[in-house]
């Protein structure tokens, strides 16, 4: 019991996940109990989860064709190999996204080139358009669930000739103007690692609408001469142009991970809806914090938010860490993107060494003062709530000048 005067603590936890649903268990124990795992390891007449998972998939995205891969960086890696990708190729990328994103462009010894970032966390339109002529791809991530217009950015990469592939590890069942998230450009990847919208651990998906790129993507995970097992496919004719010049890079889903995830996907129109009430829940409580910024969405946008994100404008160092230190006294842990170091997952283009170094002021001056809070479906509105108050009381009194601002603390993994 809290006694009076005492400041209000959290205790929830921010890397708790909800369990697996009971039908997803069921599943699984399941192909447990038969053992045939391996996605191509069927009994006569039997349709595999992992095939079952891409055909529903597919119809949940309004997409022709999926694959299940084995993790989502494995997705990106895979789509641009599929593209054509090689060695010394420029490919965008956003200048705020997590290391997978410019690692997957970095390990086909291709060169990471990377776009500014905007106050709504997107991509820079004017940046991209300048940075455009010469490059073969944009890998463009959807980070952290923010999408730009995505109208606009189609139109600026289809005057350049620009392929984009949509890094949709944050925005699974997001949309732009009704078109779902990883349905604009010429293949989308999703995540399903556990702290993403379906929890299998590790996973991913990518769909697209091109049967060559789809043809090729599905070689390259390891189908062998294996394809016509899949549902979600472009058809045998389609493979006859790349099945013995595609290498095998295997990175297949299993049947243990698509048993898992169907039941999830099947809920998850209502699992978003938990996400945003809890996102608008924790905006509500801070708007109006004194030295504080919402992040703008803009009307297009139909977003998932399962994260939370706000800007401390241009504060000097010293007190960005006295608000993480103090919120993290009261039990609410915030991850840093302006941070020299990285820590646990979260870096910046500097901390990426195997890119070229790159002058983004823009973007540094953005990560300088930007926040991020996880917001798992473990915790209920009156939790956002209380975390809203929390915050909104260390940023107004550092702000404010009332509270010490420390120079050195430790952040949160």
């Amino acid at each position: 019991m809290r006694e009076r005067g005492e400041p209000e603590t959290f205790t929830g936890s921010f890397t708790q996940q909800e369990p697996i649903p009971e039908a997803g268990i069921a599943a699984a124990l399941n192909v447990l109990r038969h053992g045939r795992l391996h996605r191509y390891n069927t009994a006569e007449g039997e349709i595999a989860e992992t095939a079952l998972l891409e055909e529903e998939f597919a119809a949940f995205t309004g997409a022709k064709y999926c694959l299940a891969v084995a993790s989502g960086g494995y997705a990106l890696g895979c789509a641009l190999r599929a593209l054509g990708i090689g060695p010394g190729d420029r490919v965008l990328t956003n200048a705020f996204t997590l290391a997978p994103v410019p690692g997957a462009i970095a390990a086909l010894g291709a060169e990471p080139v990377f776009v500014e970032t905007t106050g709504a966390l997107t991509i820079d339109m004017d940046d991209l358009a300048g940075k455009a002529p010469g490059a073969k791809a944009l890998l463009l991530s959807h980070m952290r669930g923010h999408i730009c217009d995505m109208d606009r950015l189609m139109a600026v990469c289809d005057k350049a000739d620009l392929p984009v592939i949509e890094d949709c590890a944050h925005t699974m069942g997001a949309a732009w103007k009704g078109v779902p998230s990883g349905r604009h450009g010429v293949m989308g990847c999703y995540s399903t690692q556990t702290y993403k919208h379906m929890n299998s651990g590790e996973g991913g998906l990518i769909v697209s609408d091109d049967a060559d790129l789809m043809a090729k993507a599905i070689i390259l995970s390891g189908s062998y001469m294996l394809y016509p097992r899949h549902r979600a496919a472009p058809p045998p004719e389609a493979f006859e142009a790349v099945k013995y010049v595609t290498p095998n890079v295997s990175g297949r889903m299993d049947n243990l991970r698509a048993a898992i995830l169907r039941p999830q996907l099947a809920d998850l129109p209502r699992q978003c809806a938990r996400w945003n009430a809890l996102y608008r829940t924790v905006e509500a409580g801070l708007r109006s914090t004194p030295g504080l910024t919402l992040i703008d969405r803009p009307d297009g946008e139909q977003y998932v938010a399962s994260s939370f994100q706000f800007l401390l404008p241009d504060w000097p160092e010293a007190k960005v860490r006295a608000v993480l230190a103090r919120a993290a006294a009261r039990g609410v842990e915030l991850k840093w993107f302006g941070a020299k170091e990285p820590q646990g997952f979260t870096s910046r283009h500097s901390s990426w060494r195997y890119a070229r170094p790159q002058s983004l002021p823009a973007t540094d001056r953005i990560l300088a003062g930007l926040l991020d809070m996880r917001l798992p479906l473990t915790f209920s509105e009156e939790d956002a709530a209380l975390i809203a108050r929390i915050l909104r009381q260390e940023v107004s009194s550092v702000y404010q000048g009332e509270a010490e601002t420390p120079l050195d603390v430790p952040l949160a993994d």
